[in-house]
Formats: C-alpha cells, sequence, structure tokens
C-alpha cells in the first residue's frame, strides 16, 4: 500500500445545522464552525467532514443541492467558507465537503431548464422516460417509499427518475456532458478552493440499468421492488464511472475521497480502496447492514456483541493491507451508536468510553461523529411532531399502517431514527445547551444538563478527556506506525461480550480489549508488558491484563 497524506489521521463529522448557531435563528452555521475549530483542534481532529452547506430547499437535509458552488444563506456565505479553511489551515485541518452527484435538487437550475423545455441540453442530465399504458415506466421504489418515478412538471406521459425524495432527481451518468460538469465543479471545490477532499454520497446509485426492466415484487406488498436492486445488479456500471471521476479529480490532485459504499466482499474490496482503488477510504457500514436487513425499522434486531464482533472483524480481515476502511459508530444518518450496539447496561459513559476505544484503535481512517466524543445517547422523542426527517415519516406511516399502536411506533423511532444524529450540539448546561439563544429546530438531548462540553471539559474522568487521551495515544510517534498499518489480528475468546485484538506493528504490538460483560475478563500478556491506557482501572497480574466489566484497555505486548 503506498503511503498517503491521509494516513494515520483522525476525522470529524458536523452536521452544521446542528453544530453552533451564532445568529440566534435556531439554526447552525459556518461562524458558528470557525468559533469551535480550536476545540476540534484540542481533540485531536485532522480532517473534518461537513455534511451540505450549499444551497437547498432542505427537502432532505441539504442532500437535494440546488447550486453545487454557493452556500445556502441558512449557514452563511462563500465569505465564511472561506474564514473557515482559513482558520482550519491555521490549525492544520483539512475541509472535507459532502458530494452529492447521484442527484440533485428539483430547484437546481438544471431541472428547472429541462421541465420547462424536456428536448433542451439540460433535459438530457437527468432521467426521463415514457410511462407505460399510463402507469410508471416501472415498478422501483424510491428509499424514501413510493415510486422512483414521478411526472415531469407540464407533461402528460413523461416522468422523472428519483431514488431518494421527489425532489431529489437523479442525474443521468450516461451522459459524458453532465459528467465533464461535475468534474469540473469538484476540481472547483478541491484545487480552486483548495478543500483536503470529499465524502461522496450515495454514490453507487449512479450504477443503473438504463432499460429501466420491470422487476420481481419483493416483500413489501405494494408491488414494487427496492431501488437498491438494480444498484446491486450495476456495480460495475457505476465502478466505471468512478474510475473516470478519480483519475479526473482525487488521484492528480492527491485529494482525500471517502466512499458511502455497501456490500463490500473480498471479491470487489480492491475496485474501491487501496491502490488501484476509486476511493481512499470506504465506510465500515458492517455492522449497520447487519442491523438494517428488514425493510421496515419494527422489523430491526438488536445486534449483540457477538454479532457486532463478528461483522466488524470480518470487515477488518475484508479490507486487510489492501487498503483502510473507515470505521465508524455512527453518522448523520444513524441513531447514536452506544445506544444501539452496546448492552443497556452499558449505554452510559462507561460504555461510551470502550466503544469509542474500539472505533479509534481499528485498522483505517477512523471518524468520530459530533457529539460522539460526549457519550451522548438517542434523544427521547414524544411525537412524531419532533421529528423532521422524511424518512422518519415514511418509517412512522409504515408503523401505523402495520397497526403498531402509537406508544409501540414512537418506540421504534426512538430506536431507529436518523434524527437522533441531528439534534443539537450539546456545548453547555444552559438553556438550549449553549447551541443556540433561541429554541432550536430540533429538540435538543434531554442528557444536556450533564452530557455537555463545558461540563466534560472539567472531569478529567469524562467521556471527552479520554477520547483526548485516546486519540493522543494513536498519534503518539512510537505508536502512530503500529494504529496505522499494523496487523489486525483477531483474538480468540470464549466470552460472548468481548472485543479484543492485536495491532502488530514493525516495532510494536498492541493489544486492545473491550469488555461489555458484567463481571473482568482476562488476557494472558507478556512480563514486561504495559498499560498505555485503561478507561477503568484495569491491571496487570501474573501475567494477565484484567479487564473490568464496562471498561477498555490499550496493553503494549
Amino acid at each position: 500500500m503506498q503511503t498517503k497524506w491521509w494516513h494515520g489521521k483522525v476525522a470529524y463529522q458536523i452536521y452544521p445545522k446542528s453544530f453552533k448557531d451564532t445568529n440566534g435563528d435556531g439554526f447552525g452555521d459556518l461562524p458558528g464552525i470557525i468559533e469551535k475549530i480550536p476545540y476540534l483542534a484540542d481533540l485531536g481532529i485532522e480532517l473534518l467532514w461537513i455534511s451540505p452547506i450549499y444551497k437547498s430547499p432542505f427537502a432532505d437535509q441539504g442532500y437535494d443541492i440546488a447550486d453545487y458552488q454557493d452556500i445556502d444563506p441558512i449557514f452563511g456565505s462563500l465569505e465564511d467558507f472561506k474564514k473557515l479553511k482559513s482558520e482550519a489551515d491555521k490549525y492544520g485541518i483539512g475541509i472535507i465537503m459532502d458530494l452529492v452527484v447521484n442527484h440533485c435538487s428539483d430547484e437546481h437550475e438544471w431541472f428547472k431548464k429541462a421541465s420547462a423545455d424536456p428536448t433542451c441540453e439540460e433535459a438530457s442530465y437527468f432521467i426521463f422516460r415514457e410511462g407505460k399504458d399510463g402507469k410508471e415506466p416501472n415498478n422501483l421504489r424510491a428509499c424514501f417509499g413510493g415510486s422512483v418515478w414521478d411526472k415531469v412538471p407540464g407533461q402528460d406521459n413523461l416522468y422523472y427518475c428519483h431514488f431518494f425524495h421527489k425532489k431529489q432527481p437523479d442525474l443521468n451518468w450516461f451522459n459524458p456532458k453532465l459528467r465533464e460538469k461535475i468534474y469540473e465543479m469538484m476540481n472547483w471545490w478541491l484545487v480552486d478552493m483548495g478543500i483536503a477532499g470529499f465524502r461522496v454520497d450515495a454514490i453507487m446509485c449512479i450504477g443503473k440499468d438504463p432499460t429501466y426492466p420491470m422487476y420481481t415484487p419483493d416483500s413489501v406488498g405494494d408491488g414494487m421492488c427496492s431501488c437498491g436492486v438494480m444498484n446491486s445488479q450495476n456495480v460495475d456500471v457505476a465502478l466505471n464511472f468512478l474510475r473516470e471521476m478519480n483519475s479526473r479529480t482525487f488521484h492528480p490532485n492527491d485529494k482525500f475521497s471517502v466512499g458511502e459504499v455497501f456490500g463490500i466482499s473480498k471479491d470487489n474490496v480492491k475496485d474501491f480502496i487501496g491502490d488501484d482503488g476509486v476511493f481512499s477510504s470506504i465506510f465500515d457500514f458492517s455492522a449497520r447492514e447487519a442491523l438494517t436487513k428488514h425493510y421496515c425499522f419494527y422489523g430491526f434486531e438488536k445486534l449483540s456483541v457477538a454479532q457486532y464482533r463478528k461483522v466488524i472483524f470480518e470487515a477488518q480481515k475484508t479490507a486487510g493491507d489492501i487498503g483502510f476502511l473507515a470505521p465508524v459508530i455512527e453518522n448523520h444518518d444513524e441513531p447514536r451508536g452506544v445506544s444501539t450496539y452496546l448492552p443497556l447496561m452499558w449505554q452510559n459513559a462507561k460504555g461510551a468510553k470502550a466503544l469509542g476505544t474500539v472505533n479509534l484503535t481499528l485498522k483505517g481512517v477512523p471518524f468520530v461523529f459530533q457529539g460522539q466524543e460526549l457519550g451522548m445517547l438517542n434523544t427521547k422523542f414524544d411525537n412524531i411532531d419532533e421529528l423532521d426527517d422524511c424518512q422518519s415519516k415514511y418509517q412512522y406511516q409504515m408503523c401505523q399502517e402495520q397497526g403498531l399502536s402509537e406508544t409501540v411506533t414512537m418506540q421504534v423511532l426512538n430506536d431507529q431514527a436518523r434524527d437522533h444524529g441531528r439534534v443539537p450540539m450539546l456545548w453547555d448546561d444552559s438553556q438550549y445547551a449553549g447551541f443556540s439563544t433561541v429554541k432550536p429546530w430540533m429538540k435538543v438531548n434531554q442528557d444536556y444538563k450533564t452530557v455537555n462540553v463545558a461540563s466534560e471539559q472539567k472531569d478529567p474522568n469524562s467521556v471527552l478527556n479520554y477520547y483526548k487521551t485516546l486519540i493522543k495515544l494513536r498519534k503518539d510517534p512510537k505508536y502512530i506506525e503500529a494504529f496505522t498499518y499494523g496487523e489486525f489480528v483477531a483474538l480468540e475468546d470464549p466470552n460472548d461480550h468481548t472485543i479484543a485484538y492485536l495491532r502488530k506493528g514493525k516495532e510494536h504490538t498492541l493489544m486492545v480489549v473491550a469488555n461489555f460483560g458484567a463481571v473482568p475478563v482476562k488476557f494472558d500478556v507478556n512480563v514486561n508488558s504495559q498499560i498505555l491506557l485503561s478507561s477503568d482501572k484495569a491491571t496487570i497480574e501474573n501475567k494477565q491484563v484484567i479487564v473490568p466489566e464496562g471498561s477498555s484497555v490499550i496493553v503494549l505486548l
């Protein structure tokens, strides 16, 4: 594997609408991110992924882009972005923008022109098809429910394709003129604006079958089939486009890219990461994929610690020495990881530290999502009106159609809604958690009085201070080689509640153990082994490390 400038970095994701409001409108903004750059630097962050800040009508929280080269006024201006870039540069933090190019907004100028004149050039940037026998062109179902087809405004039998929200028309990647415009836009950000790279959103959806055949209906019972089936059958189509994208943007400019890609296997991992991969890294979604096999939230089954360990270990082995995954616990599309993956007794600060240890010591480029470093848990939503996400509203409707009571429906959403990652960041224990001086656009998490930056900065035993110490250890010159390039070796473990492995570098071998059980666990170590970091009083006795329940340890063997 070729050495790259981004190897060994720790990344952080900001959901800008909920990070810090400086102008008192209840929404986060770019000046708020600028204000908190020193906080991120103190945490040890070197790459900063910012969810979309482009101009948008926010049908899907900014993932519906109306102008790729301007900032939405809710966040500020291009001048604010330049100030953010300058401030981040002072601290050695590279900015990663969110690249959303499977689709745009129906309020983008391209779609406005295409709708007004389906014979114009811009119409070829989208996927327009005639209906069949008075119905949609085929029976694919969109990710947020309903058909992927909606009628082009003003047209009787002409439909446009949207794999997500109806206000997110899909772009036609088979059109070389469109691809050129996308690459020009990307290079404007990468070169002219000087960002470090892109996180690439929902990109496998560009792999489509242009004939749009009918599909065998799936189990939902509406006669339709998930649009993901088309993607899974056309991976090679997407890869061909992505190879071109990489050769025109990331590769020649030596920029970082991390893809939102699902379904990685030994057969295709080399296509996505490593020296010949289309991305620098891809997120490790193995745990989320294992959890979300049902089409509706109510069918999700909680993973045991053993199941969680199995899938993340398999992902590590799949990547091997080919390239880097990006380990994650949570993001803006998921509920909080501590609430999702840990037993109830460890859904607290102790469990957050131990799970964070795993996230930051697996091989790869780890990402921390805002509030994760505080140990944030899921927010308690009382009714559907407190949720904002279009997916949550769709899932609420499905639960109701299945006859679930209001109480059970809300419990399902309180377990799985994307909104949990979109509530305001908790800065202090004042009203609205220091996020804003007015009522925020989303509900404030119920734990803000105790789980917040100001309180945790003062507490040497807080999750925040543990994260700082953990990241500092990860970047220690003595151990950075082992943490970055060291071989991942799973340890045999008779328990169903322990995640244990080695990171074997050229000079040092490190043992990582996270114990999510109710009793201490023991692992053999060497006579000269030493504990580098313990989240809760691990000890070495008689050539064994003893790890208390609900804690983690890193041992130098």
